[in-house]
């Protein structure tokens, strides 16, 4: 056979492959947890912390480095915080940015620290990962991008997300430190509320105006794909309820305030409804951040079952908080848009 011959046979047999190789990773994908929670590739997401391969090697180990910059794992149960339980957050070891708390920490099996969900969503970005020739959704953090594991759907209720992560990528607070406000993890002055009643625009509408409550993101959370988008959570298959996850100021408004007026916006009596809308999507739902909140949501909603005021027992879910997804902007303060709400 004549050399041009071989060349071309072979082009076609690779080009070939990696039309089956493309073919086969879309059938593998159609139920996988969905990626990209924030924009992908270097250039797409300025880091508030940037500094040179040589800068980073002289404040990072070499297994820090491997891991956190060039994308490498340490050896399954090797890791210093694989059987680690003590309270307190785990940061990132290469710019101090809170990633998990320790009531978030559970023992998968694998080898590698295992969480359910992370602090704050805006604390990591996630990206393809096709290194091992199937796709996996790798995990960073959103201010350095830094290297610290995967994500999976294989993990406890409710969130279903298994948070796989290289000890080396992680540097633990103790949580003495934490509450000392230590500048790393220091608590701000404000904390977060997060709320489920039917159509998020409404609800956000009506919880911002509560004096005290000083900022409103509408988002998907309580479910098991990974940031659905709102035509996935409107098939009702997702899991995730429309919520509402409300900053507020505990110096102006308790946390129990909060919930008592949560309470009265909507008829928390009706399962998986509000109004118009049907479906476990519009659920009524409290998603407590501590017990300190599992507590007070709770009181509030015994009185409110002692009080007479509703023929039919709550309806409430209170529910550990889960991983919440932003809405797609356009969902945002859809109010002040547009000046309608669901009802």
């Amino acid at each position: 056979m004549r050399t041009s011959v071989k060349i071309a046979v072979l082009v076609l047999a690779t080009l070939l492959g990696l039309a089956w190789w493309r073919g086969l990773n879309a059938l593998l994908e159609r139920d996988a947890p969905r990626p990209a929670l924030t924009p992908q590739g270097e250039q797409d997401m300025p880091k508030k912390v940037k500094k040179s391969e040589k800068e980073w090697k002289s404040i990072l180990t070499p297994e820090q480095f491997d891991v956190m910059r060039k994308c490498g794992t340490e050896r399954p149960f090797s890791g210093k915080y694989n059987d680690f339980w003590a309270k307190g957050v785990y940061a990132c070891a290469g710019c101090g940015t809170p990633l998990f708390r320790s009531e978030m920490k559970y023992e998968h099996g694998t080898g590698w620290p295992s969480f359910t969900t992370p602090v704050d969503e805006k604390a990591l970005e996630y990206r393809d990962d096709y290194s091992l020739l199937a796709k996996r959704i790798e995990v960073r953090c959103a201010i350095c991008g830094a290297h610290l594991g995967h994500v999976f759907d294989d993990g406890p209720e409710p969130t279903f997300l298994h948070y796989c992560v290289s000890s080396a990528a992680l540097d633990f607070k103790p949580e003495a430190t934490v509450q000392a406000g230590g500048p790393e993890t220091a608590a701000s002055a404000t904390e977060t509320a997060t709320f489920a009643a039917g159509c998020f625009w409404g609800v956000e509408h009506k919880l911002a105006k509560l004096p005290g409550v000083t900022a409103t993101v509408v988002g998907y959370t309580g479910g098991k794909t990974v940031d659905p988008t709102y035509e996935e959570v409107c098939t009702d298959k997702t899991g995730h309820a429309e919520a509402v996850q409300v900053t507020f100021d505990p110096k102006r408004v308790s946390y129990a305030s909060l919930v008592r007026h949560f309470l009265s916006i909507h008829d928390p009596t009706q399962v998986d409804r509000q109004g118009p809308d049907r479906g476990t999507q519009y659920r009524s739902a409290i998603f407590f951040h501590d017990d300190d909140q599992k507590a007070a949501a709770r009181k509030v909603m015994d009185e409110l079952e002692t009080s007479g005021k509703y023929r039919k027992r709550l309806a409430t879910e209170l529910v550990p908080a889960s991983a919440f997804y932003k809405a797609e902007e356009y969902h945002q303060k859809y109010y002040e848009k547009h000046g309608v709400v669901c009802y």
